[in-house]
């Protein structure tokens, strides 16, 4: 199945095996996690959750979301402007540069285009109709960051990518032009040619995989996107670990800070940060704006679909994060964002179409889904 990609060989791979994240076989977080990537202290999520769900693990409708092209018809007042279009995907203009993160278009977090985690909620632009984009980040190789079809787009529009040390194989795999791929380890960058604009990787507390057999088989990243004059931090997918405050020495302060919020459950220990552990995060490199990631696309764990959101909000005056929270593609300059709307409760607000999904597809325990999606 060509959505699976491709095991890095030759050159990359003599790459990676100099990294000092390399075990011999796979990469390995600075910080140790329980066996099977879970928390064994705390109480799995059932079988009847995972295969039934809760009635609110969707949104009874689609989400308020608005048309991007007309906030960027012309350039940002202040040099840095970003565009959430869901889940991990926001369009980033800094300082006349515009770099995409963890792009994905397609309908499902999968290898498969008939099965496993659907979309429940569309990006608000085709991706045909985007401005040129000067530069794709890629954070690591699960579904719901590496997207097939997306990729593959984008390879005939000729874009430059950066990723993580391994990827690459699987971007290539997609047609993407090798000459077009940057990878890189923990702590090293990239600087766009004929610009200012570097891209540094740095440490996440995650894994990597888009099949059963090649756990870790790739590295994954946090990323930071820096000019002379702003600097933003995209979290890609990461558990909380000390080494925030590391980020912060050596590479902070952050104008905008971009974590991953969603798909999160206690039993899955230190693989993902949610909405406490977030706001936890936020503080070690600094503050910032805030703006939360990885929500309100796909229904990829058993809580409530706003439940991300709805924790920020009620929790970020104590931790004293000046969140930055717009609809779906609308372009905000995160030094003038105005107090946070709970707009994402419009959709409880008005009837739901008859067309609307009220439940997501049946899903496996993490531990046993035949393909990695977070």
């Amino acid at each position: 199945m060509k959505s699976l990609g491709k095991k890095p060989d030759g050159a990359r791979l003599e790459r990676m095996r100099a990294s000092p994240l390399w075990t011999g076989h796979s990469f390995r977080n600075q910080h140790p996690i329980a066996p099977g990537l879970r928390d064994t202290a705390a109480p799995k999520p059932t079988l009847s959750e995972f295969l039934c769900g809760g009635p609110r693990r969707l949104p009874k409708a689609p989400l308020p979301s608005v048309n991007p092209l007309d906030g960027w018809r012309k350039p940002p007042d202040t040099g840095l402007r970003a565009t959430w279009l869901g889940h991990s995907t926001v369009l980033i203009e800094i300082d006349g540069h515009r770099v995409l993160t963890d792009p994905v278009w397609g309908p499902r977090a999968s290898p498969s285009r008939i099965a496993g985690p659907k979309r429940f909620q569309p990006v608000p632009i085709a991706l045909r109709a985007l401005p040129p984009v000067d530069l794709v980040l890629v954070s690591h190789d699960h579904y719901d960051h590496l997207d097939y079809p997306t990729i593959q787009e984008l390879a005939r529009m000729g874009v430059p990518f950066v990723t993580s040390l391994g990827v690459g194989a699987h971007l290539e795999a997609f047609g993407v032009a090798p000459e077009r791929i940057t990878e890189l380890d923990w702590w090293e960058s990239h600087t766009l040619p004929g610009s200012e604009l570097t891209i540094t990787a740095a440490p996440s507390q995650h894994f990597s995989g888009r099949g059963l057999k090649d756990r870790n088989a790739t590295l994954w990243s946090s990323l930071a996107i820096r000019t002379e004059k702003h600097s933003v931090f995209f979290s890609g997918d990461t558990g909380l670990t000390s080494e925030y405050t590391t980020i912060r020495e050596r590479l902070g302060p952050f104008d905008l800070v971009m974590l991953e919020v969603g798909a999160f459950h206690p039993s899955w220990g230190d693989i993902h940060l949610g909405p406490e552990n977030a706001l936890e995060a936020y503080k070690l490199l600094g503050g910032g704006a805030f703006l939360p990631v990885h929500w309100g696309t796909f229904a990829l764990a058993v809580h409530d679909w706003d439940a991300p959101a709805e924790t920020l909000l009620a929790l970020a005056p104590q931790h004293d994060a000046r969140l930055v929270m717009p609809r779906l593609g609308e372009a905000v300059e995160p030094s003038r964002a105005e107090s946070v709307t709970p707009w994402w409760r419009e959709v409880d607000a008005r009837p739901a179409p008859k067309s609307a999904a009220t439940e997501p597809e049946p899903m496996t325990l993490p531990k046993a889904m035949p393909w990695p999606v977070d």
